[in-house]
């Protein structure tokens, strides 16, 4: 990737909330349609929030400045989609019928989570940004917008997706650098943490961990299961994360492997009906998306691709279905 190219275009392509035509009347829908598109926009916003959380953590640990600036690019855009997500909820609310908060399960694992980017790694720290972009570009931002289906949605649909297109290239950029025997030699060459903060960063990833599966339930998958009837677009989003998770350089890291070894026990024979439930609380997702979504013969095209065709591909699975 060219990395002062990205910038320029980070730089061109930043936008202001009142870009958007707000002055275009909402499509009529029945209540209850209406009180759902509502609350997911609210949510939305949290989810953006949270977003730029990880970006800052990478921004302020980045070395090469260009690659500081992208990030804080990156932080502008997820404030910007949070206010935009708002002003949506907002926009829908055309009857009033109800008061519209962020569900509590995103309040608490949002809680947990900043306070967990204090001690993750900007490797874990980049993982889960990265598959929250593909569950945010490829799944939920299209379906909601399909499921809206008018004009105001499609244009502020539009300029976000631009944006999370550049983060999803950022994020496996990367994500091949993590892969790296250059990040190995950086890793073995800094200090061990003190065992004190080894303990509160284990502390901080177990507390947002457990808070992650009702969080996930609430503001992905039951969302998902009205905008994606059939869950193709989820599906097609958590496949391309496990087939990031194949690529060699990646797959030999802890992170990964730890994820990998739940997903193994969870395809076991006869571990795998029991361990079921704690797998998915621990991964913070559903059985559906755990069990294995691609082919042999998908992993070893995954393993001859390379990071920027991978991201390639990602972006083109937004069109798809």
């Amino acid at each position: 990737m060219d990395l002062e190219r990205m910038l320029a275009m980070c730089r061109r392509d930043q936008w202001h909330v009142d870009d958007l035509d707000w002055s275009v009347p909402p499509r009529a829908m029945p209540r209850e349609h209406e009180e759902a598109v509502c609350q997911y926009f609210e949510d939305m916003s949290g989810i953006e929030l949270l977003a730029g959380e990880l970006f800052k953590v990478q921004r302020d640990r980045a070395t090469d400045p260009v690659v500081r600036e992208i990030f804080h690019t990156f932080v502008l855009d997820e404030a910007r989609h949070a206010v935009v997500a708002r002003r949506l909820s907002r926009h829908y609310d055309v009857h009033r019928y109800r008061r519209y908060e962020r569900n509590p399960h995103l309040v608490r694992f949002a809680k947990h989570f900043v306070h967990a980017c204090r001690y993750l790694s900007a490797e874990i720290a980049n993982a889960y940004i990265t598959a929250g972009e593909l569950l945010l570009d490829i799944a939920l931002l299209r379906s909601i917008d399909d499921f809206v289906d008018d004009e105001m949605s499609r244009q502020a649909m539009t300029l976000i997706n631009r944006d999370e297109s550049r983060h999803i290239a950022m994020d496996y950029y990367m994500t091949e650098y993590y892969a790296s025997e250059a990040y190995r030699r950086e890793l073995a060459s800094m200090p061990p943490r003190p065992p004190a903060e080894t303990l509160a960063a284990y502390r901080a990833l177990v507390a947002f961990m457990w808070h992650a599966a009702p969080f996930f339930r609430a503001v992905f998958f039951e969302p998902m299961d009205l905008v994606d009837p059939g869950g193709r677009r989820l599906q097609e989003a958590f496949k391309r994360m496990q087939l990031l998770g194949t690529k060699p350089g990646v797959a030999e890291r802890p992170f990964t492997r730890f994820m990998r070894g739940l997903q193994d026990a969870f395809h076991h024979p006869w571990l795998g009906p029991m361990l079921a439930p704690v797998i998915a609380r621990i991964m913070g997702v559903e059985p559906r998306v755990i069990r294995r979504l691609y082919t042999e013969d998908e992993a070893r095209r995954v393993a001859r691709m390379s990071f920027e065709e991978l991201a390639q591909e990602a972006l083109a699975a937004k069109y798809v279905n």
